[in-house]
């Protein structure tokens, strides 16, 4: 199994402010993460390039573009939780340039799979606009190359605790995107209810799994295997991004959920089932949130394993307790998805 691994010191040097949790410790806490259980080596090591501007501007506006190329140099703050310092609008052309090339590498049989560590995160990030942390969209931005090469279909699976909804307002009118977002709900940014499926001929095409606090292994092993799996199956993607955020971990300072590494293998391993079809296995994943540095390093270290093909760890899924919240995310989406009329 050939896994790309994208990283680049200029990363670290992407500067979100004093105290801020989206620090540059998060990146030497999941390499050191790989390196304890020797993955780091079985992984190829790739330097990204900036992504361009006609890549950038599928998915963002022109004034949004400009307005983080502007930071170049300087400190600027977007919003209250969102700051470019003098290297991060460097930063962020690598970060959405390492997702695309990943998508090209793995398109062109290059890599099987990869693995995209970077920083700033993107998927707050809206067309005209930063915000959450997010600069530019990196996974959009990889999504909507893979459709200009001339994929069909593309899913994007975002186990991130916070909603992306910059990914989901890039895409929710688009049927040859999937976009699946399990979160924390009613929890920042606000968005992701069950009720907002698409738009238009994109109906159906978004799947809002919002969650109560507290859940564990268990609950995700149960909603991954119920309902992401099937649609993911009958979706058929081409090829499928994953917008991996760790905050769901349990001690993550920003969010209130229970999974530990365990629980992130079961995830990996439920979005390659998604990739059996059409993608022939051709998966890219891309770092989002995760602020816990334990976490961090032994989760981004389980779902590493699963990349390069190891079993996956057996998580039991959570059975009556949770039956209310799969019967709920039935009676909507089987509409759509006939699979999960059973």
């Amino acid at each position: 199994m050939k896994v790309g691994l994208y990283d680049d010191p200029v990363f670290l040097e992407h500067d979100s402010g004093a105290g801020h949790p989206e620090r540059p410790e998060r990146l030497a806490a999941l390499r050191d993460g790989l390196r304890r259980e020797g993955l780091e080596a079985r992984l190829e090591r790739l330097a990204p390039r900036d992504a361009t501007r006609e890549e950038l501007l599928r998915v963002h506006t022109p004034p949004h573009v400009a307005a983080v190329a502007a930071t170049a140099g300087r400190t600027h703050r977007f919003d209250p939780d969102t700051q470019a310092g003098p290297h991060s609008y460097a930063a962020a052309l690598k970060a959405a340039g390492a997702v695309t090339d990943a998508v090209d590498r793995v398109l062109d049989g290059r890599l099987d799979r990869a693995l995209c560590l970077v920083r700033p995160p993107g998927h707050h990030a809206e067309a005209d606009r930063a915000m959450g942390f997010c600069l530019f969209n990196n996974v959009a931005v990889a999504a909507a190359h893979a459709l200009a090469r001339g994929l069909a279909r593309v899913s994007v699976i975002d186990f991130d605790v916070h909603h992306g909804n910059g990914t989901q307002h890039m895409f929710e009118s688009d049927p040859r995107v999937l976009y699946v977002s399990s979160h924390a709900f009613p929890f920042y940014p606000g968005t992701g209810a069950l009720r907002e499926v698409g738009v238009g001929g994109g109906r159906g095409f978004t799947v809002n799994l919002p969650l109560p606090g507290g859940m564990g292994d268990g609950e995700y092993a149960r909603v991954y295997r119920d309902v992401v799996e099937p649609i993911g199956r009958a979706f058929d993607a081409e090829l499928v991004l994953v917008s991996a955020g760790f905050d769901a971990f349990g001690g993550d300072p920003l969010a209130p959920m229970a999974l530990t590494a365990r629980g992130y293998s079961e995830l990996a391993a439920v979005c390659l089932a998604t990739a059996a079809g059409a993608a022939r296995g051709r998966v890219v994943f891309a770092l989002e949130g995760g602020y816990d540095l334990r976490g961090l390093a032994t989760s981004g270290a389980a779902v590493t394993r699963v990349l390069l093909g190891d079993p996956p760890v057996k998580v039991a899924p959570t059975g009556k307790p949770l039956d209310p919240l799969i019967a709920e995310y039935r009676r909507t989406f089987a509409p759509f998805w006939p699979a999960l009329a059973g």
